[in-house]
């Protein structure tokens, strides 16, 4: 049922689906049922120690303004990142500003960090029970500040109390120049000053994970720069490989296909886990990688954890498949371990 008005759904435009969506799970149009997951599926990340029922999480993008992720926690995720979520509220970029790719099962956003601001997000994520699940906040910076970075601590500091984990979002293509962030000199600065930010916060609230999410159009060398970096920094807990591509591969045959923004959903699938792959052969164990880009089913979620992640997060994935999604990756991951005899969900990584 939720996947049929998922699909009527679609003859909106993109960004009013998506605002639909939104407005009918808060007015409790659509209520699914939680179930309890197989304890075979559940992970604890090596390094942050963070315990998920599940490895499948929403990615940042669907839930900006953490309206909504109650329910889709009861959809069946094993953790849900709000935000991207910036100081000062901002409208983003003009419209249209999202595109679906029907013939290529992608969608390509130009979005630009559109959100309510850091304190409607805090008031939402402060009123939620504790219990409730693991919940990620995705902090950015605005696009007219005068120094990102301290934007990027505020939205540390300010998120900080009320989450499972935080990801420091630095791989939008969205914003000008965000991506600068990730090269050398710069990304020891913003790592340098979130990580006094961390040590401060932590005195008062310990154990909060933090993620650097990174893009896929990184060289060699950037990945052994952006590891170098990642690693030097003993609070950082892992990366989130990957964000959206700029790049185009010849095989898009939507009319949308040259829109300017970040392209997401199958496309993206062999080159984030290849950018995955290379991360992990630069940070091994020493960082807990979680896995983005182009997941639509079980088989997607084994090859990023062959390429070296933990856990993994969808979104474009639910345009076309629904909110269902989620459990019907699970039960799949399951039937294979049934197959398999395998007691846990690590021992499908074997070829």
């Amino acid at each position: 049922m939720f996947d049929i008005a998922a699909r009527a759904v679609r003859i909106l435009p993109a960004e009013s689906a998506h605002r639909f969506i939104i407005d009918a799970l808060k007015m409790g149009l659509a209520k699914p049922q939680p179930q309890l997951d197989d304890p075979r599926l559940a992970v604890t990340l090596r390094k942050s120690g963070l315990k998920l029922p599940n490895p499948i999480g929403l990615a940042a993008g669907f839930d900006k303004n953490a309206e909504v992720f109650a329910q889709m926690l009861a959809f069946g995720f094993g953790f849900v990142e709000c935000g991207t979520v910036t100081p000062r509220a901002q409208a983003g970029n003009p419209r249209p500003r999202l595109f679906r790719l029907d013939a290529d099962r992608a969608v390509i956003n130009r979005m630009g960090f559109n959100n309510d601001g850091i304190g409607y997000f805090v008031r939402r994520l402060s009123a939620a029970p504790r219990a409730i699940g693991v919940i990620g906040a995705n902090v950015g910076a605005n696009k007219d500040s005068e120094d990102r970075v301290a934007d990027y601590v505020a939205g540390v500091k300010a998120v900080w109390p009320y989450c499972g984990y935080i990801t420091i979002n630095i791989s939008s293509p969205n914003t000008p120049g965000l991506r600068g962030l990730q090269d050398r000199g710069a990304l020891e600065e913003l790592l340098g000053r979130i990580g006094i930010a961390a040590r401060d916060m932590d005195a008062a609230v310990k154990n909060r994970p933090l993620f650097l999410k990174v893009a896929p159009d990184l060289d060699d060398k950037a990945i052994s720069d952006i590891a170098d970096v990642a690693k030097a920094q003993d609070w950082l807990s892992g990366l989130i490989v990957s964000n959206t591509t700029i790049a185009r591969p010849d095989t898009l045959a939507s009319k949308h296909k040259g829109e300017a923004g970040g392209l997401s959903g199958a496309p993206l699938m062999k080159k984030s886990t290849a950018v995955l792959a290379a991360f992990h052969a630069e940070v091994g164990d020493s960082l807990d990688l979680i896995g983005a880009g182009g997941i639509a089913s079980a088989d997607d979620v084994i090859a990023k954890l062959r390429a070296g992640a933990q856990a993994v997060q969808l979104y474009s994935a639910l345009v076309y498949q629904g909110p269902m999604l989620a459990q019907r990756i699970k039960a799949d991951l399951v039937a294979m371990m049934d197959s398999r005899g395998a007691e846990r969900l690590s021992d499908l990584n074997a070829a």
